[in-house]
């Protein structure tokens, strides 16, 4: 058996984010927000399910916490209920929202694990998508406001924050073909959503610098591990489109104060309209880079393809199967991710904010479930960060998720991927084999295989 041994300091820790587990949606003057409104539409989300209660986490924070601080996680990952502190997005600030996540910043501190901030994962007021949300470029402003009155509150003890969550999935999935909250479908209003979710990136590190706060700033982007499926051109072709749409984007703006040409070249009327100093903003330096990883893709051209000309197929190794919503599995796509993502941008500091899988979990009669196949998932996942470490990348840490099953989006309650069970009917917390596999490897700082 060999044992893979992480660096001392490494932060092990677990992510959530509020939409997803908090619950609560219209309780202590919070707003409604876009998940709301999306969710209470039929149609919409697997079975009809919604957020309202998710795993009452707003009430049972304390109890999930001590479980955390069971496990042993070093940080936790969290996102803020934008709506919950500023119930219509601007203006007047609500304080039992404020206070709700003062209390929690404090309950993690007490309990010994490092807060870490998402500002935005997906959640924007509605009071603000009434006035075009992120199409509405005064939207940059109005999130570089509401992050002022979190670090002017929180910034005394949180010392790591991420500005938005997988801007991709807001952008593209949200606006571009409709799936997800807002649920408008229109790749020109995605490209420019993305855009000014970027150029809000950009005010929110602006204003993190000028206020002189002291912890970090970074951003938290998912990166899948994107090959062509064959040495066609057309193939390839289709692969750097699909790889330049899914990371490139963002990344090539933030590091390098541009959009790849060739893909603004292919979107013609869908490219975003840029103003002259847009890019300086989203250039602003950050202090880390959150890389959100699960899966592989194999790229085929295909001329039905639609927007890219391009079909995505699940790439799997051979040992592998998929996880419990079709994703490939393929632990070294993160190390090939890790050490391209670190060469191209003049190697950055990078945690994993995000990596994890839905199993088909089978609970016994106490609810107690053996989920080998995600102690599988993480081991070799652990194993690639590893070596990627091992080859130059400076890899500060790594962030499962989830700390516990939740509302996933538009899959609703059925996948599950939670260290933690949650049973739903009964708000009863079980933890999984992988929660107390995951709390001896935090112990030995390293993984044996």
């Amino acid at each position: 058996m060999n044992s893979y041994l992480f660096p001392d300091g490494f932060l092990w820790g677990t992510a959530a984010s509020a939409y997803q587990v908090e619950g609560a949606w219209d309780e202590d003057g919070k707003g409604e927000n876009i998940w709301d409104r999306f969710s209470h539409s039929p149609d919409k989300v697997l079975n009809g399910d919604t957020g309202d209660i998710a795993c009452d986490h707003y009430h049972r924070y304390k109890e999930d916490l001590a479980l955390a601080a069971e496990m042993g996680i070093k940080a936790h990952r969290f996102s803020i209920s934008w709506s919950r502190v500023l119930p219509k997005g601007k203006g007047e600030v609500n304080k039992a929202g404020l206070d709700y996540y003062d209390r929690y910043v404090d309950e993690l501190i007490a309990s010994g694990i490092e807060p870490v901030v998402t500002l935005y994962h997906w959640d924007l007021p509605q009071a603000l998508q009434a006035l075009w949300g992120w199409e509405n470029k005064d939207c940059s402003d109005w999130f570089a406001d509401y992050a002022q009155v979190m670090y002017d509150r929180l910034g005394d003890r949180v010392h790591y924050w991420g500005t938005h969550n997988e801007p991709r999935v807001s952008a593209f999935i949200g606006y571009g073909y409709g799936v997800m909250a807002p649920g408008i479908a229109s790749f020109p209003a995605a490209f420019q959503v993305a855009h000014n979710l970027l150029v809000g990136h950009g005010k929110a590190v602006k204003v993190y610098r000028e206020g002189g706060y002291q912890g970090k700033i970074g951003i938290f982007l998912d990166i899948e591990h994107v090959e062509a499926a064959t040495d066609c051109p057309q193939d390839q072709r289709a692969a750097q489109r699909y790889l330049e749409m899914d990371s490139g984007f963002f990344t090539e703006a933030i590091f390098k104060g541009e959009y790849p040409t060739a893909l603004i070249e292919w979107l013609g009327v869908s490219a975003p309209v840029v103003a002259a100093s847009d890019m300086d903003l989203i250039q602003s330096p950050i202090d880390f880079l959150g890389i959100n990883y699960y899966r592989s893709v194999q790229i085929r051209f295909d001329q039905d393809g639609g927007l890219l000309k391009a079909t995505a197929t699940g790439n799997t190794r051979s040992m592998w199967g998929t996880t419990d919503i079709g994703w490939g599995v393929y632990p070294e796509g993160l190390q090939i991710v890790l050490e391209r993502v670190s060469e191209q941008y003049g190697h950055p500091n990078i945690f994993i904010s995000e990596s994890g899988c839905a199993t088909a979990d089978k609970p016994d009669e106490k609810g107690y479930v053996e989920d080998n196949d995600r102690i599988d998932f993480l081991r070799w996942h652990f194993i690639a960060a590893q070596r990627a470490i091992n080859h130059g990348v400076k890899l500060g840490g790594y962030f499962v998720w989830s700390l516990m099953d939740n509302f996933e989006w538009h899959h609703g309650y059925r996948p599950r991927f939670g260290l933690i069970r949650i049973d739903y009917a009964s708000q009863k917390r079980i933890p999984k084999k992988s929660f107390y596999w995951y709390k001896n490897v935090i112990a030995e700082n390293s993984v044996h295989a």
